[in-house]
């Protein structure tokens, strides 16, 4: 029974000598751990709290765009871009106030929520999205050169046919017939390529629109 208590003894005695040179590491890990646990729990629920705030805002945006009023459609956008600009329903609720500031005559207002959902979207496709509808945007307006740089960088390769097309367009309007001729054989390969998939092939009308665009544009030289 003493030899057992010995032993046991000189485990303590072992344990107390490793707590005393590591029990300030283990205390500090744990605390880092902990203090990353509850700072994570926080951020999620922050998050969570943003996007339910945001999406309320977005609802707004869609009511006031489904009653075709513009000028709430807007203020409700700002709000939300001021706000909640790290929630997807700020790019989202751009492009939605765009949409209907477009239609009532307003491309001031509509560029400036497009080029804001170009740059900061937090979805990729929402940001080329908002791209393409500023060059067209830009195209009506017959601002050539800007139009062209919102279509420079390649965007993914679902909107790549209609970027193409859209630069076709710009140079078509600007009388640059060569030029309008390669963006439109390019919308046309980039659309063929993606034409691997039967949902693509369905959309067999936009392709048709594409070569009359091409054909209009006349014969290579």
């Amino acid at each position: 029974m003493a030899a057992y208590d010995l032993e046991e003894q000189e485990q303590l005695d072992e344990l107390k000598t490793w707590w005393k040179m590591y029990g300030n590491l283990v205390t500090g890990i744990l605390v880092v751990a902990a203090l990353a646990a509850v700072s994570w729990q926080g951020w999620n629920w922050w998050q969570r709290k943003e996007a339910a705030q945001a999406s309320v805002l977005y609802s707004g945006v869609q009511n006031a765009v489904a009653q075709k009023d513009a000028k709430r459609a807007r203020e409700l956008a700002g709000e939300l871009i001021d706000k909640y600009s790290s929630t997807a329903y700020a790019g989202m609720g751009a492009l939605l106030a765009a949409r209907i500031q477009v239609e009532s005559g307003d491309a001031k207002s509509a560029r400036a929520q497009l080029a804001w959902a170009g740059q900061n979207a937090k979805d990729p496709g929402l940001r080329d999205l908002a791209r393409l509808r500023l060059a067209a945007v830009l195209l009506d307006d017959k601002a050539y050169d800007e139009a062209l740089a919102q279509l420079a960088a390649e965007p993914s390769a679902a909107f790549a046919p209609r970027f193409a097309e859209v630069r076709g367009d710009v140079y078509a309007a600007q009388g640059k017939m060569a030029e309008a001729r390669d963006a439109y054989d390019a919308a046309l390969t980039k659309f063929d390529a993606l034409a691997k998939t039967d949902e693509t092939r369905q959309r067999g009308a936009y392709r048709d629109i594409v070569q009359s665009k091409r054909d209009s544009a006349g014969a290579a030289k």
